[in-house]
């Protein structure tokens, strides 16, 4: 089981600086994630994607979020990241490494322990236990966002749709008022609007809305990029409470006309963004200073 986990964690390490490089050197541990899940040929989605529940709290949680901190602080202990906050950046160290000959078994690892000095172990150990502390306290500040999906899946059709419809009208879109409406003889879609730029030009654009428990696979892409037809649709914003496949991905950017595909996630980024039917809460979080005993 240990030597199973340290696997995964040398292959998190060398992929999270695979997706730093694609993303631009300069990211968030959720775009660093997203970003494997949807590219890395080393970690499956479904690696990413696995979701337990803890026996502590009851939550849901991620175990490749924690896999996932660790490597980071390996990372950034080694020199090859730096990180402000919740923002982490390709240190020089990161940016040079040739990533075809990089091993964390030879280039990391033995550079986390020194023998020779205590305080360097307990340094290491607590750097540890802060990235456990990060991922919980994620999960903990989370938790809206798993209310919310879990709110989403438990709608019926016609309620989701009707959610997406307004949320696509919170981002600036005229959608239209009968197409789809009916969720009957509409061509298959969910929604029609139009997007007028800044120099006067409008863009038609179709909606597809889809309940999913699982990840939304490459036929379903296919079928709205059809429907899409029947109004001659520029281009498609297909919305699910769950993900894409990586299939789907790939298909959503062929063609001549692109699907912009919004999972979970990005989901709740917009609800936050628009405050659509959430309500912002400020709390405060004690510091050590009020807990410890020394």
């Amino acid at each position: 089981m240990a030597n199973r986990r340290i696997n995964l964690e040398n292959v998190t390490m060398k992929e999270i600086l695979i997706a730093m490089r694609r993303l631009g050197g300069q990211v968030t541990r959720r775009e660093i994630s997203s970003d494997i899940r949807d590219n890395s040929t080393a970690i499956s989605e479904h690696e990413v994607d696995k979701v337990k529940v803890s026996k502590k709290t009851g939550n849901k949680y991620r175990p490749f979020a924690y896999m996932l901190n660790y490597a980071v602080i390996y990372l950034v202990r080694t020199g090859y990241l730096a990180e402000d906050g919740h923002q982490l950046e390709l240190a020089e160290k990161g940016r040079k490494v040739d990533l075809d000959t990089f091993d964390p078994e030879k280039d990391v690892r033995p550079f986390l322990e020194d023998n020779n000095s205590q305080e360097l172990k307990k340094k290491s150990l607590a750097e540890i236990d802060s990235a456990k502390e990060t991922t919980d306290e994620d999960i903990e500040n989370d938790q809206w966002r798993q209310d919310l999906l879990d709110a989403l899946m438990k709608m019926d059709p016609g309620r989701f749709e009707i959610f997406c419809r307004g949320l696509l009208t919170k981002m600036g879109i005229d959608v239209d008022k009968t197409i789809g409406v009916n969720y009957v003889a509409d061509g298959g879609l969910d929604g029609f609007g139009y997007v007028r730029s800044n120099d006067y030009r409008t863009t038609r654009v179709a909606l597809q809305a889809k309940r999913w428990q699982s990840n939304v696979p490459v036929p379903e892409i296919d079928k709205f990029r059809g429907a899409m037809d029947k109004y001659n649709a520029e281009f498609g914003i297909f919305i699910t409470n769950s993900d894409f496949t990586r299939g789907a991905i790939k298909t959503a950017r062929q063609g001549t006309r692109i699907i912009t595909l919004i999972n979970g996630d990005e989901i709740c980024d917009l609800v936050a963004k628009y405050n659509y039917y959430v309500e912002p809460v400020t709390t405060y979080k004690l510091k050590s200073f009020y807990t410890d005993n020394d």
